[in-house]
């Protein structure tokens, strides 16, 4: 497989710019693969570059992005945190709906992909179940370390209404980072519609790999058990694999410190999984 190449775009999103990342190994009709990272996270963040480059010399279009209220810039810093404090999990659909429109469209200097799957982490992972559920056009879905719920501040609701916004602290910089209101809203409004993610699992219909790391801390392992059970009556299979030993970004570090067993897996079971059902 020739190696790949890495070509940038930028696309309208929701609360600013969408910046994207394509790699491929070859300009031709290709099935693609879109990455989408989770809270806190972005397209560059550790793992994921290696995770696109592997996808990449696989024969598939990686596209990796950030989501316009990731508030971080092409250099991997939160540049804009204002649109970090407004970010919605109903933004960051609309976003991931950009970028798939973008792909059918030719607008990412490919031919439109005969399929394309999608690959979530943790956030991110429950967006793809929402992205991929009733949705045909995708053919494979892969979430690592899927959250199965949108509320993931139980019992600050009334202490972050009063103070307006609610602080998140960067552990990796120390930054702080506001949480507006705008999510708070969202999860409310939408908690038993638009953004139950236990209820779009069970109407999934690509192939689903859920991986998952038995240590992990920061979205227990029984969310993973939640997804594999909400989904466990499609006629598209599922697989559940939790790794015993693996943390909730299966030992990858940012910026990127080298190849752990656990990542090495993901990667594996994630390629054979596209490979097999794109």
């Amino acid at each position: 497989m020739a190696t790949p190449s890495l070509a940038k775009f930028v696309l309208p999103g929701v609360l600013g710019p969408i910046l994207v990342d394509v790699r491929s190994a070859g300009r031709d009709a290709r099935p693609a693969v879109v990455v989408i990272h989770g809270f806190k996270g972005f397209k560059d963040w550790g793992m994921f570059p290696v995770l696109a480059d592997r996808l990449a010399r696989a024969g598939f279009a990686a596209v990796t992005f950030n989501l316009s209220g990731s508030g971080v810039n092409d250099e991997g810093d939160f540049a804009w945190p204002e649109r970090f404090g407004h970010n919605t999990f109903s933004a960051e659909l609309e976003d991931i709906r950009t970028v798939l429109a973008a792909l059918d469209r030719g607008e990412l200097g490919l031919p439109r992909p005969p399929a394309i799957g999608l690959v979530g982490h943790s956030r991110g992972g429950g967006m793809a179940v929402l992205t991929a559920a009733g949705n045909s056009r995708i053919g494979a879905l892969v979430t690592w370390a899927a959250i199965s719920h949108v509320d993931r501040w139980p019992g600050q609701a009334a202490a972050w209404r009063a103070a307006g916004k609610l602080d998140v602290v960067n552990q990796r910089t120390g930054q702080v980072l506001p949480l507006y209101l705008d999510v708070l809203d969202d999860i409310e409004r939408n908690r038993s519609g638009a953004l139950d993610i236990a209820a779009a699992a069970r109407r999934v219909v690509a192939p689903w790999l859920i991986l998952h790391g038995g240590a992990d801390s920061s979205v227990p392992p029984d969310e993973a058990h939640a997804l594999a059970a909400a989904g466990a009556g499609r006629s598209a299979p599922t697989r559940l694999l939790v790794l015993p030993e693996a943390g909730h970004t299966f030992g990858a570090v940012h910026p990127f410190a080298g190849m752990t067993p656990a990542l090495a897996e993901a990667l594996d079971e994630t390629t054979k999984w596209l490979n097999r059902y794109l």
